[in-house]
């Protein structure tokens, strides 16, 4: 992969964290991919002292000796043995099946569902493909859901990923057992061991039900949390199953890794600065509905790894331009405790052009034949200017375009501004000690 150019990289004097820095951008160029970080956006919100005071390098050498942060060099540790092992399980399930359920709940499920509708589209299994519809399940406890999902499976061949690091969690532990009986009714006792994929931590009661009754089991790496697992086999087999280039996700992941430590610094340190300024509140939006499911996964990093303790910023997310014919008002006039990141990219797959002609003197005529993407990019510049004048700083996250290799790279900026950030703020971002409060009260409830 190639350098930066000079026209693309921003020459920062001094330290990076300075106030210099509140312009520093990194674009494509030359095939190496980073995320652009812009943060002209809070320059009327904070000042050069802030960012002097926030303690970056101990941030960096406290996450290096935690245990849990075996994610961090998961880009340069992949290889052509995991990959092909990926990929040969991916295409036994293409081969036996037309759809494929993932069964999992929180990191086990969201990192996959992200990558397939930020890179394919998020109407994945409408689209005309070779590669098996892909259904996600054993995130709830709705029957309704649970039922929705057998009866969309119909009479078709389906095969079941199950994603769990334990196999306790009651939402997908139930969907197991529904699944399972569905298998056996349907394909007999090896038809079940042939279909059935189970992915979990070494030595956990679910790969001991695995190696007990036969079933492939997929291991997930050693110190790596749920929400931190989209880069492992976790979320890289159902991107595989649905035609994803795996190898090129994990490519822009390595390439954020090694080039994009400051860009992830830098959003670190201007969130906890705005946080420390009483904007408790961060939305994450994109003008791409893509987006989505990523917005959705984002949530549970940022909130699992920072709301402990007494602090933490809310996480939240908007799809934008829709919400803004929602929440929009508030945002603009609301309660100040809100600071925004938006996603934008610089290019798009599909880009139609204006039709012209007047409709009930609408004006659109105006600008017949400028094409969607130029109104997008116009509509993010248009809120960008207005929250901000509204007393809502915003921090821009820049890529290319969706694609496999920028889902890598944005995927790991994310975790490892998360990581940084949190460690900012003193909590531990690797455990969840508040999510087992419920589960042992629905475990009590139902007398379990």
């Amino acid at each position: 992969m190639g350098g930066f150019c000079k026209k693309c990289l921003v020459i920062l004097r001094g330290s990076w964290y300075d106030v210099a820095a509140f312009r520093f951008i990194l674009l494509m160029c030359g095939g190496a991919l980073v995320v652009a970080v812009n943060i002209d956006g809070v320059l009327g919100f904070a000042d050069e002292h802030a960012f002097s005071a926030v303690d970056i390098q101990r941030a960096l050498e406290k996450l290096e000796s935690l245990d849990e942060n075996g994610w961090v060099n998961l880009p340069l540790i992949y290889g052509a043995g995991l990959s092909d092992e990926i990929k040969k399980t991916a295409s036994k399930i293409c081969a036996q099946s037309e759809v494929l359920v993932v069964l999992g709940i929180g990191g086990s499920y969201l990192g996959a569902r992200a990558a397939i509708e930020y890179i394919i589209s998020p109407n994945y299994n409408w689209t005309q493909k070779r590669t098996p519809d892909i259904y996600f399940a054993g995130n709830n406890a709705s029957g309704a859901y649970l039922q929705e999902v057998l009866e969309l499976i119909g009479d078709r061949d389906f095969s079941v990923n199950v994603v769990s690091k334990s196999g306790s969690t009651i939402e997908t532990a139930i969907a197991l057992r529904f699944f399972k009986a569905l298998l056996e009714m349907r394909y007999g006792m090896a038809g079940l061991k042939e279909r059935l994929y189970v992915t979990t931590d070494e030595g956990s009661p679910l790969a001991m039900m695995a190696e007990r009754e036969g079933y492939e089991c997929l291991l997930m790496p050693y110190g790596v949390g749920g929400r931190y697992s989209v880069l492992t086999v976790v979320g890289l087999l159902p991107c595989a199953v649905a035609g994803i280039d795996i190898d090129e996700m994990m490519c822009g992941a390595k390439q954020e890794l090694e080039t994009g430590v400051q860009g992830a610094c830098l959003y670190s340190s201007a969130r906890q600065i705005l946080y420390r300024n009483g904007k408790k509140i961060e939305l994450l939006a994109c003008f791409e509905p893509a987006f989505r499911s990523m917005g959705e996964w984002w949530k549970q990093l940022f909130g699992e790894s920072e709301g402990k303790e007494g602090v933490g910023i809310f996480p939240a997310y908007a799809d934008y331009t829709a919400d803004l014919h929602s929440i929009g008002q508030y945002i603009q006039e609301g309660e100040r405790s809100l600071m925004e990141t938006f996603v934008s990219f610089e290019h798009t797959h599909q880009n139609p052009m204006i039709p012209g002609g007047a409709l009930h003197r609408d004006q659109i005529a105006q600008i017949a034949g400028m094409d969607l993407h130029q109104v997008n990019q116009a509509a993010l510049q248009a809120v960008k200017r207005a929250h901000i004048d509204g007393g809502v700083p915003v921090i821009e996250l820049g890529l290319y375009e969706r694609s496999a290799v920028s889902f890598g790279a944005l995927a790991y900026f994310f975790e490892r501004s998360c990581a940084i950030s949190a460690l900012i703020s003193g909590v531990n971002p690797f455990g969840q000690p508040g999510v087992e409060a419920y589960k042992k009260n629905l475990f009590a409830i139902l007398g379990l």
